[in-house]
Parts: C-alpha cells; structure tokens; sequence
C-alpha cells in the first residue's frame, strides 16, 4: 500500500496535535508560584513573604521565624507580624525592597514562643497596617536538619 504525501503530512498532524493535548488541557505546573524549599509563602498585598520557618528546640521554648518579605509594590509597607498569638514584631518593607528574617546579625528578628512541637505547625499573620489581615500555617523546626542547628542554638 501506497501512501501519499497528504496522508503523511496529516498523521503527523494529528500525531503532534495528539501530543500536545498534554499540555493544551493541563497547566503548566513550573510557572505557578510554590514554595520550593522546606518553608511556606504568604501572599501579603504587594508583600510576598517566602520560605517563612519557625525555628525552635520544642514546644513552648523561645522562637525565631526566618524567611524573606519582598515589597514589588511603589509604596512602603508596614507589617504587624505574629506566629505565637501573643509576641508582635511590626515591620516596614520599602517599595522594592528585600528583608531577611532570621536573629543573625544585619537581619530582622521575628522573635515570640514556639506554639507547638517542631514537626508541626504555627499560624503565621501578617497584618498590613490599614489593611488586610493575611494568616498561613508555617513548620515549625529545630536543630534536627544540621542547616538549621546554628539558628537554634542563637535563639533565646
């Protein structure tokens, strides 16, 4: 049997339609936004707060939240930020500007009480002042992983 140069051209038509159905019908998961570390996000108005941590030896104990706040807004921003319901650390993020969070020297220190054991989990607020009020559950975690026991040993 004989094929002509149609019928080829539209086996491979229909073969790469067929093909790229994929990716016609599902999203491209790599360009939504995810945390890709061991942290979570907070989407805060213009304030993107990432890979947020709560870093404790144990329930009840002193904490500290590391992360990173991004402002891609044109106006400052200031922040009220709890993760034990009691503890407040108020901040300010400049338009365009980038804050670490963590007790090392030069960062911002989130600091308040571990409301559980490492392993589970803190609710993180962020209230913008004049507005919004933005919650997350964020990990709590202690020296297990060694990237993280200096950070343990410098608290409290």
């Amino acid at each position: 049997m004989k094929h002509t140069v149609p019928a080829a051209i539209a086996t491979t038509a229909l073969a790469a339609a067929a093909l790229a159905g994929c990716s016609y019908v599902n999203p491209i998961t790599t360009h939504e936004n995810y945390a890709a570390s061991d942290g979570t996000q907070v989407i805060a108005g213009d304030v993107e707060a990432l890979n947020l941590i709560v870093i404790a030896e144990a329930v009840d104990s002193p904490a500290t939240m590391i992360g990173t706040l991004v402002n891609s807004g044109d106006e400052d921003i200031d922040l009220v930020v709890t993760f034990d319901n009691a503890t407040t650390t108020q901040l300010s993020v400049a338009a365009g500007e980038t804050i670490k969070l963590s007790p090392e020297d030069g960062d911002t220190e989130v600091s308040g009480t571990a409301t559980a054991q490492p392993g589970l989990l803190a609710t993180a607020t962020f209230d913008v002042m004049g507005g919004q009020s933005y919650s997350k559950d964020v990990p709590i975690l202690d020296g297990t992983l060694p990237e993280y026991q200096e950070l343990v040993d410098s608290i409290g």
